[in-house]
């Protein structure tokens, strides 16, 4: 899909005439809806009801069919059968309409015919320059300028330049639950788009417009696959270049749930753990729950960035102190460390009794003392190692919150560079509105739990610690690639790769028994064999490994043994030879593999190997433009990273050696992206100074 001039998406999120296809004046038609949503916001501009069957509707005329339209009007909403859209858009292309919006399902998630529809849709828009929202989608809405575009009924409440979040959604009843949450907390939202099928046009489009609109802030997304990644990357640098923070929601981590993306929009998930690395690399702040999305939103909108990523949490529970402890270790939410002894300010703000920590409980001394709120809040937003702050506090009732608020308040007055979020632990306690109002006046969130706060923090707070300087190193080119292609067998694989600095066994290709047993000699005693095909991707499966070998009547037995395992494996295998390796040292087995996706680009694997791998599956996917230094941080979020420390009295692990070899592979995949995988399997790991080496090879490719 190519890039939409935003001047032609000008047309359909700002337009300035309207054609209502299907219009109705039926109480709960879609066409009516449409209609009673501009009337009630009073559209300025020419609307054309198109309906054959009446004369008019209201006050206004209708036009027979789209062939009666004037030359040009900006934007068509057809609120129409499935089975009339084809020849409408046809129609509407002919008359010069900038823009479409196709409200019916039934197309590419519907099967076949439904999928050939959508095409021919998505070729007319590209021969006219019209722009498709849809089908299957909800419309858009520009509450910049009073203009609802969708069937839901929909209160427009004007941005009047406020700081304003900008949505874009897959799904259209998502986008219209996230307007609505957002606006019940007095977030102003500039723009609210639903894509649906995207048959010309993609959610990618649509952020690209709205990192340029100077009405939008923030970009709140709702994904369940991005058809042109690459160019979503690139808007998403663009948007982080202009401040713009992005918040994602991306369903679709489960199979289930990849299943169901397939049957709802027409969309097939990809995998989502690379899509992950590769949109938080650019800078995008992912959430995995909806509530996340819009307190997250709301969070980077009203409150200064987070430059330190951590928190500090004020409550007044000791219960609340212990949940929030295993709550903020089971979500990897980062607490500041606090104590008396480094804490000065923070020590004499407390009563003698009251011990400095995070979270730091102050008991029911705020209802005697008010005035420790102001001082407890004052400290931790000036502490350095504090990235923001949560004030856990139980509302109870109005004359509870009389008390505790204008304390509070006092310390928001003087202004803060750091998030401060406020959390009722008591959701549905009775909080008087004004004081409501005066906190989220001050760029403070109002949020019903602290759950939710630490929620979104932890992705906040992940974003925040992210270095995303670009560290790619030189892309390393291997010499030989030409005239092969398909799967490189592990001897070719190695010589191709061990003169570019990969660590591999000294090792020799043998196409003969007596071959074999010089190579053995050459290497010394004892060896390793391993038989050698394109076809043999799994070799222990077929009985192509035989290890320890100690002489040369051992290697003379060993082969004999290993072609006829080989065989009656699978008697279609001709195998090459075999290979013969110095047996080596027991270590850490890992795994470290790489691939050009076809959407994504290259990424690189790396993770714990061994029996259990398939698993455990404890790996991490990363982008290879990663430094050495951010390549350990990323493997020691391991689940088995205590490993690379030394466990129970083992030596630590030589984890500078392994990032090395990530980056060297991560350098071969940005000079070949014929490589479409290459596969170090295992790798096995050695203690500090005594490196890695890989003790398999294979490549495939394009």
């Amino acid at each position: 899909m190519s890039r939409i001039d935003p001047a032609r998406l000008e047309r359909l999120l700002r337009p300035r005439s309207i054609a209502v296809v299907g219009a109705s004046d039926k109480p709960g038609a879609l066409g009516a809806s449409v209609l009673g949503n501009l009337d009630r916001h009073g559209f300025a501009g020419p609307v054309y009801p198109i309906n054959p069957k009446r004369k008019a509707i209201g006050a206004r005329p209708c036009l027979p069919s789209v062939e009666a339209l004037p030359e040009g009007v900006d934007v068509a909403v057809l609120a129409i059968p499935q089975g009339a859209v084809l020849d409408t858009v046809r129609g509407l292309a002919a008359r010069g309409a900038g823009a479409a919006i196709i409200f019916s399902a039934g197309f590419a998630e519907g099967g076949a015919e439904g999928l050939a529809e959508q095409a021919e849709i998505a070729r007319i828009a590209a021969a006219s320059g019209m722009v498709i929202e849809g089908p299957n989608c909800l419309g858009l809405v520009n509450y910049v300028d009073g203009v609802p575009l969708t069937f839901v009924e929909t209160p427009v409440r004007p941005t009047g330049g406020a700081r304003a979040v900008g949505i874009v959604s897959q799904s259209g009843a998502i986008a219209a639950v996230l307007s609505t949450v957002l606006l019940a907390r007095e977030v102003a939202v500039s723009y609210s788009v639903s894509t649906g099928n995207e048959a010309a046009s993609g959610v990618e489009d649509y952020v690209d417009w709205l990192v340029g609109d100077p009405d939008t802030h923030v970009i709140a997304m709702v994904v369940e696959q991005f058809r042109d990644p690459a160019r979503f990357l690139a808007a998403a640098a663009r948007a982080r270049a202009a401040g713009k923070p992005i918040v994602l929601l991306h369903p679709g981590r489960s199979s289930a749930a990849r299943e169901s993306a397939a049957t709802h929009t027409g969309a097939m998930a990809g995998d989502y753990q690379l899509m992950r690395a590769k949109v938080e690399r650019a800078g995008v702040v992912m959430v995995e729950m909806l509530e996340a999305l819009g307190d997250a939103a709301e969070i980077v909108l009203r409150c200064p960035p987070i430059a330190t990523p951590s928190i500090a949490v004020l409550g007044e529970s000791g219960a609340f102190k212990a949940l929030t402890l295993d709550l903020a270790e089971a979500i990897g939410l980062p607490l500041a460390a606090l104590h008396d002894a480094d804490s000065p300010a923070l020590r004499a703000s407390l009563p003698p009794f009251v011990p400095v920590s995070n979270p730091l409980d102050i008991t029911a001394q705020g209802l005697s003392q008010p005035s420790i709120y102001t001082d407890v809040l004052t400290a931790l937003a000036a502490d350095d190692r504090v990235g923001a702050v949560v004030a856990g506090i139980i509302q109870g009732d109005p004359v509870t919150a009389g008390i505790k608020l204008p304390a509070i308040l006092a310390a928001v007055e003087g202004g803060s560079d750091k998030p401060l979020i406020f959390a009722g632990l008591d959701d549905g306690a009775e909080m008087p509105a004004p004081f409501i109002a005066a906190l989220r006046a001050g760029g403070v969130p109002y949020l019903p739990t602290p759950e939710r706060a630490f929620r979104a923090l932890a992705a906040l707070t992940d974003a925040a610690a992210r270095d995303l300087t670009d560290a790619a190193p030189a892309p390393t080119a291997v010499a030989g690639l030409a005239g092969l292609s398909g799967v490189v067998p592990e001897y070719r694989a190695k010589a191709l790769l061990a003169p570019l600095g990969l660590p591999f066994p000294n090792g020799r290709f043998a196409a003969s028994v007596e071959e074999a047993v010089a190579a053995a000699e050459a290497i010394g005693w004892p060896v390793a064999m391993k038989a050698q095909a394109a076809a043999l991707g799994h070799k222990s499966d077929a009985g192509g490994v035989a290890l320890g070998l100690a002489d040369g009547d051992a290697v003379r037995a060993a082969w004999t043994a290993m072609f006829d395992s080989v065989a009656a494996y699978d008697a279609t295998i001709a195998l090459d030879g075999v290979l013969i390796e110095a047996m080596g040292a027991r270590g850490t087995e890992m795994i470290v593999g790489a691939r050009h996706d076809p959407d994504w680009g290259p990424v690189v694997l790396a993770g714990f190997g061994g029996v259990t791998a398939e698993i455990l599956q404890d790996v991490r996917l990363l982008t290879p433009d990663l430094s050495e230094d951010a390549i350990v941080a990323e493997l020691l979020q391991l689940k088995q990273a205590a490993l690379f420390a030394g466990w129970r009295g083992s030596p630590p692990l030589d984890m500078p050696a392994l990032a090395r070899l990530i980056r060297q592979v991560a350098a071969i995949l940005l000079a070949e992206p014929r490589i479409a995988e290459l596969d170090l399997n295992p790798v096995i790991l050695y203690p500090e100074g005594q490196g890695v080496v890989a003790l398999d090879a294979l490549m495939l490719l394009r």
